[in-house]
């Protein structure tokens, strides 16, 4: 096998230990409508759909009923809360900076590609992983979430190459459906939010239990499952 010429990149889970970051911005905004609060651990099965789905699977979650209108202040709260803040409680996987950083000096062109918010995408990405990621992609208005294959698409065509020579690389089943529509490899990562058997059902090509099996996958040394 070939290397792979790109990685594109999951946030949450995936490149970014996020998860006791999103408890603590999601459970303060429940508090501030007088709601209880979640286990940060449920919040594995929460994420990865975008923030409106968040919010509104952290209602469910407490049986909360709000109109519309709270709604819309619900998830305001929510946004200003983490916009404030946005690397609290956020760190990088042990080792990925590492093999990110190694992958880019041996040509592999690296990017991020999440249902969260664009700027808190941007913001956490950079900090983490800096100028070595040439694209960074976070839901934007008017754009389609994964895993709709449309986004990754166009940030293949912008760096020029086929999909069939970009890796995907995510924690859950939706970034495993986001490689196959857009026609790309999918690898899951084990270290993320969701289960293996979740990877294997949705379409993972490879499985990576650390950061040094997803560089050699990266680098065209993968075992397919």
């Amino acid at each position: 096998m070939k290397p792979y010429k790109a990685c594109l990149f999951d946030l949450d889970g995936t490149l970014a230990d996020t998860l006791h970051s999103i408890a603590h911005f999601g459970n303060g905004t429940l508090g501030a409508f007088g709601l209880p609060a979640i286990q940060p651990i449920a919040y594995k099965q929460l994420v990865g759909n975008g923030a409106d789905v968040l919010m509104d699977r952290m209602l469910s979650a407490v049986g909360a009923a709000l109109t519309e209108e709270e709604k819309k202040r619900f998830r305001a709260e929510y946004d200003r809360r983490y916009e404030a803040d946005p690397m609290a409680l956020v760190c990088a996987y042990p080792g990925l900076p590492y093999v990110l950083a190694d992958l880019h000096e041996q040509g592999l062109l690296l990017g991020v590609l999440s249902n969260k918010p664009d700027n808190m995408t941007r913001a956490i990405s950079r900090a983490l992983y800096g100028d070595i990621l040439s694209q960074v992609r976070g839901q934007r208005a008017g754009c389609p979430k994964k895993p709709d294959p449309a986004v990754p698409l166009e940030m293949a065509a912008a760096w020029g190459i086929s999909p069939g020579e970009i890796l995907y690389v995510g924690d859950s089943g939706v970034d495993m459906e986001t490689g196959r529509n857009a026609g790309m490899d999918a690898c899951g990562v084990l270290w993320g939010f969701r289960e293996e058997k979740e990877l294997r059902e949705h379409g993972a090509v490879y499985l990576a239990g650390d950061p040094g099996e997803l560089k050699q996958t990266a680098l065209g040394k993968g075992v397919r499952i």
